[in-house]
């Protein structure tokens, strides 16, 4: 009996040529970029300036900034691909790529007048770093109790307040910045702001001194009567909360992107390592328990990538996703941190050392399950999901 030829969709993990090609190249880029520069970086506490020249220069900055402005005109699904692979290397560049691509150049192409496109996509593309200021000392999970405010003056606002652990500000050259404009109209109140680096009123403040992804800024903002043209606000005043929202939904599963790498390259350390390392007369990976810990890790990673390349897929196919997201992040965070540890008990004394590579990445790991949502924030999305 013939079986009839039907059109059947492609499995998640199948790529188009033009998707294997960017994951071959941005693959060899951190191989031959990276790694010698992500211990270098990590112990510094500081991304190497001779880094962002090259990240431009491979088109990694402004991955779906149409071509037309200077951008590679991808996808939404490139980009995952793009922050996967930097990231099996050094999820610090993994996320200093991700902000830029998966949150400011996302938010301009959906929210930015044609003006404000022109302008500053062109920028990102070519040499300009974004970052994204919402989160302030009283509004972490709580992103809407915000108390940055921005008092309407003639054709211009004026902003004052604080932001901290704003990921890229050591670099950026431009913020996306969230403030109110009525406190208390609430979240209603709330509104975008793009602003320049060099704005008088701005002050870039103290960078932290984190655990993990080191090499990634993180630095406090200081606005202290930061005059904003009117022509700066990125969407609808009072709207800024679907600016957020909507952004953070699609950051989300680049955070899982990240962390999918991160696990990724765990693995493939813990892999290598055990074939090489000898005891009682025999390589470690030929030991039954190895090999069922290597394959459970195996089993994790995998399933994380099928969240996350779901996710993204939905995403570009204007499908909903926010499930989807959250899901993607939440099991690709905690898969992150226990193939990291996996890796480290892998590798044994050595493995507790800084000269072994799999002590960063367990450090890295750990903010997957903080930063773009904690991990009960997404559950409680995924919850709600279930319970409508």
């Amino acid at each position: 009996m013939t079986t009839p030829a039907v059109d059947l969709p492609a499995a998640l993990t199948t790529l188009t040529e033009d998707e294997r090609l960017l994951r071959q190249s941005v693959r060899e880029f951190a191989l031959q970029e990276l790694a010698p520069r992500a211990r270098p970086m990590d112990e510094s506490a500081r991304m190497d300036p001779a880094l962002l020249p090259k990240l431009f220069g491979m088109g990694l900055m402004g991955v779906e900034v149409p071509e037309r402005l200077g951008g590679g005109g991808g996808t939404f699904f490139h980009s995952v691909l793009v922050v996967e692979e930097l990231s099996r290397v050094d999820p610090s560049v993994g996320v200093l790529v991700d902000v830029q691509n998966t949150l400011v150049i996302n938010a301009l192409l959906r929210w930015a007048t044609d003006q404000q496109q022109r302008t500053w996509l062109p920028r990102l593309a070519a040499d300009a770093i974004g970052a994204y200021a919402l989160s302030e000392a009283g509004s972490g999970s709580d992103a809407f109790a915000l108390t940055t405010r921005a008092v309407p003056d003639g054709d211009s606002y004026v902003i004052d307040g604080r932001k901290l652990w704003i990921t890229n500000a050591a670099e950026a050259s431009l913020f996306i910045v969230f403030a109110t404009v009525d406190p208390s109209a609430g979240y209603r109140g709330i509104t975008a702001f793009l602003v320049p680096r060099d704005t008088p009123g701005l002050a870039v403040g103290k960078k932290e001194d984190k655990l993990g992804i080191r090499a990634s800024s993180t630095c406090e903002l200081v606005f202290e009567g930061c005059r904003i043209p009117a022509a700066n606000v990125l969407g609808d005043v009072g709207k800024g909360y679907k600016v957020a929202i909507e952004t953070l939904n699609e950051g989300r599963i680049g955070i899982g992107a990240q962390m999918l790498g991160l696990a990724q390259g765990a693995l493939d350390h813990a892999v290598r390592y055990t074939r090489e390392r000898k005891q009682f007369g025999k390589a470690i990976a030929e030991f039954q328990g190895v090999q069922f810990q290597l394959a459970r890790a195996a089993m994790d990673v995998e399933a994380t990538r099928l969240l996350v390349y779901n996710a993204a897929r939905l995403r570009d196919a204007r499908l909903p996703f926010l499930t989807e997201a959250a899901m993607c992040k939440l099991q690709a965070s905690e898969v992150a941190e226990r193939t990291a540890s996996l890796a480290i008990n892998l590798f044994g004394g050595y493995g507790f050392v800084k000269e072994a590579p799999v002590e960063k990445l367990y450090r890295d790991a750990k903010i997957g399950q903080i930063y773009e949502g904690t991990s009960n924030l997404q559950l409680q999305t995924i919850a709600r999901a279930l319970l409508v």
